[in-house]
């Protein structure tokens, strides 16, 4: 929008008057907000500010400007051709945030054939809500449907956004939040109840310049992603220099935070000559992230690689993975990699997660994949890891390759099918990674570990060989039935169903490592359904709960 509003020559003269009497006690004069109309039922002759007095176009009222507290309101249940834009000069203020949604029930419709759906381009306080956006055309090939980029030259974080309510479809993003060149973006963006569908590469993309791991800035901060569901996001058979068909995607960012949210049936078109796939929910070139609470399921790849639940990529920083549900995705359910040799990727957790039947395409990679090129300090401890025989073959609990430094597995369940239960491509060291504290099973054969190329048939010959599952020259690790709930290979299909991976005897009650008092982890004091973990804590990501 725009701003074309003359200042009135009385106010002009009266502010004169002021400034010459010197008058420094007279309070900053904040212009009375107002509140614009948007009904098919309009005309652009009205003065557009009630419901009766409703302009007819979104054009009208794009060449009105909206400063800050103004909103601008659509009938709901109608449909308008967009799209709707907030520039530089308009909103502005945080405390005073322009609004944007419908009125009269229901939700308006903004549709556009070309271009971004509602845009905001270096300003922010801004509020948009109770809105379906629809794209096609160019839309589909370019754009987001809801678009948040800053470019400014000072480096400045543009203070809150949020977006609430929402159904995006049509786009290459659903939502898009950009910064360009140097440390600009934005700061308090939210983003809740928001359904992000049919859009071609990706339902919600937070980015911004390349990573620079010696100076590293991040162009976003302060973000929170609450109840967003991104599905049949599908990606693009024709994007073949990077992957398409993602979920919710956060780069260059600093502080952000993804709860009870759902990426489920995402990239099921991405392209099969792609260098990497697309993946439910996933962090690069960030810090201080953590993905909680969130359900990942049915995420697909084109390419042999990727199709994860979750994945904290390279250059991510001190950030966590907990207390989430992965199943029947293409790849991994939870991944960790890094193409970088550069010390960025440390200090990342991942704990008190679920996940079952993944590696549905791809089961090498396992239930849960650990590789690249210099991984640093990763916790990974009381999650259940559950790996059933795919359609393509069998695959191992955890995979890992070489490229670790002080990585550690503590206090998991890992359980496969028949397959076996660890695989390792290197004969890594402790120093490397350590394994301590953990249950292997394998409930329909019998237990073997892979290991730089040697199999072992128990868990004390890959102990002796190894000089795992020690700590301070005691024996660790168990290997015993787990118990759950659902049988040997619990079936889960949906959130309903993570009760079954809950152990029902008490094998694995108190049987896990005091992480506190042995390495000085804060292991947190519940497990993925809410309960008091107690210290010793169980093994794996649930408290058991034997039938009484």
């Amino acid at each position: 929008m725009s701003r074309t509003a003359a200042t009135p020559a009385l106010a002009v003269a009266t502010l004169l008057v002021l400034a010459a009497g010197g008058c420094s006690a007279t309070p900053h004069y904040t212009p009375p907000s107002s509140t614009y109309y948007v009904s098919p039922s309009g005309d652009d002759d009205n003065a557009g500010t009630s419901p009766d007095e409703a302009w007819r176009s979104l054009a009208h009222a794009e060449r009105t400007g909206l400063d800050a507290g103004d909103k601008l309101l659509l009938r709901g249940g109608a449909v308008f051709s967009g799209p709707i834009t907030v520039g530089e000069g308009e909103a502005g203020s945080a405390d005073e945030p322009v609004v944007i949604g419908s009125y009269g029930g229901g939700r308006a419709t903004v549709a556009v054939t070309g271009g971004p759906g509602v845009s905001v381009h270096n300003t922010a306080g801004v509020e948009i809500h109770d809105l379906d956006v629809t794209g096609k055309g160019g839309s589909y090939l370019r754009d987001g449907g809801i678009n948040l980029y800053s470019d400014l030259s000072d480096g400045r974080k543009l203070d809150r956004v949020t977006v609430s309510d929402v159904d995006i479809s049509g786009f290459r993003a659903g939502i898009a939040v950009g910064g360009g060149d140097g440390s600009t973006g934005f700061k308090d963006v939210q983003v809740s109840g928001a359904k992000l569908h049919d859009n071609k590469d990706v339902g919600l993309l937070v980015y911004g310049p390349d990573f620079d791991a010696g100076r590293p800035t991040y162009a976003h901060q302060n973000l929170r992603i609450k109840g967003v569901e991104s599905h049949h996001n599908v990606g693009d058979p024709k994007t073949t220099k990077t992957h398409s068909g993602n979920g919710i995607v956060l780069g260059s960012v600093r502080d952000a935070t993804v709860r009870d949210s759902i990426a489920h049936d995402n990239g099921n078109r991405s392209s099969p000559e792609a260098p990497a796939g697309p993946v439910g929910i996933w962090a690069y070139d960030s810090t201080q992230v953590l993905l909680e609470h969130n359900t990942a399921f049915r995420n697909h790849t084109g390419t042999d690689v990727d199709g994860a639940g979750f994945g904290l990529d390279s250059n991510v920083s001190s950030s966590t993975i907990q207390y989430n549900l992965a199943f029947d995705n293409d790849g991994p359910g939870y991944y960790v990699y890094t193409n970088k040799k550069n010390g960025a990727h440390r200090n990342n957790t991942i704990r008190y997660n679920i996940a079952t039947d993944n590696g549905r395409k791809l089961p090498v990679s396992g239930a849960l994949a650990i590789h690249g090129k210099d991984i640093r300090n990763l916790a990974i401890y009381q999650n259940t890891l559950v790996m059933t025989d795919s359609p393509n073959g069998p695959g191992p609990a955890v995979r890992l390759r070489d490229g670790q430094t002080g990585v550690s597995l503590r206090n998991n369940i890992l359980v496969t099918e028949g397959a076996p239960v660890v695989t390792s491509e290197a004969a890594l060291e402790p120093a490397d990674i350590v394994l301590q504290g953990n249950n292997y099973f394998t409930p329909t054969g019998s237990l073997t570990i892979d290991w730089a190329n040697r199999s072992y048939p128990d868990l004390a010959a890959w102990r002796t060989a190894t000089d795992q599952e020690r700590v301070d020259g005691r024996t660790t690790g168990l290997s015993v039935d787990p118990c759950f709930a659902g049988g040997d290979l619990p079936d889960i299909r949906s959130a309903a169903d993570a009760p079954l991976v809950v152990p029902d005897c008490t094998a694995l009650a108190g049987k896990g490592l005091d992480l506190q008092a042995l390495f000085g982890t804060d292991p947190g004091t519940v497990d993925y359904f809410g309960r008091t973990t107690g210290t010793p804590p169980p093994v794996g990501a649930a408290v058991p709960s034997p039938p009484e």
